[in-house]
Parts: C-alpha cells; structure tokens; sequence
C-alpha cells in the first residue's frame, strides 16, 4: 500500500502528537505538551484520511460517547486541567478506536522480535485471540 505525501506527513504528525501526549505525561502532566500532542494527532488523523473522512468517523453514532469524552478531554487539558483531561481523554479514546486493537496485535504478532514476546502463554492470557480483519 502506497502513502500519498499528505499521507506521510499525518503519519509523521500523528506520530508526533504521541510522542508529545507521552512526554506530557513524562513531565508530570505538562499542559503544554499535552496541548501541542492533542493539537497534532488530531491534525494528524485529518491528514491521514482526510477531512471528510476524519468528520464522518468522529460523528457515527455509536462513536458519540467516544467522540465526546475524546474532545472534552483535549479542551480540559487546553483548559489547564491535564489529569482530569487526560483521564477523560483516555476513556473516550478506547471508545473511539478500541475496534482497531485486535487488528493492530494481529500485525503485531507477525512481526520477528515482538511475534514471539506476545505469544508467550504469560503475556497471551492478555492479548486477543483472532483478529477481525486480516492485515
């Protein structure tokens, strides 16, 4: 599968935006870096499938309540309150993208090093059986 340009940079930008989230965190919930890590995934996800696409997602009806908590989250930390921002934004992302897990552990356990680290009985207990899609 080829990446148009615009493509590579929302990945680039996404990828950003999570590093960003995590060095957020990293610092004690700095509201700035967490601000900056929303403002480039969100700008990320656009780029990646576009506008339209990015809209049509986020406003499916059984996605609301993810898409509420996911934006409610990101404009309490824009709001300088992280933790509770975070928590919130969290929860409306597991929502949100949780039908995608089982697809990405998929890929994940096809790959040399982390293949057989996710197959271990100990830690595949807790990971999905079958993914729904192939990858």
């Amino acid at each position: 599968m080829w990446l148009s340009d615009l493509q590579k940079i929302g990945v680039g930008l996404t990828a950003f935006g999570v590093f960003f989230m995590v060095l957020g965190v990293l610092m004690l919930f700095d509201a700035g870096l967490m601000a900056i890590g929303n403002i480039l995934f969100l700008s990320g996800i656009a780029a990646i499938i576009g506008p339209k696409s990015t809209l049509v997602f986020f406003s499916r009806r059984e996605k609301l309540r993810g898409t509420i908590c996911f934006l409610g989250g990101i404009f309490l930390v824009l709001s300088k309150f992280p933790v509770l921002g975070f928590a919130v934004e969290v929860f409306g992302f597991l929502n949100l993208f949780g039908d995608f897990f089982p697809v990405v552990f998929g890929f994940m356990r096809r790959l040399p090093i982390i293949g057989p680290i996710l197959s271990h009985p100990a830690i595949s207990r807790f990971m999905p059986r079958e993914s729904r899609t192939r990858v």
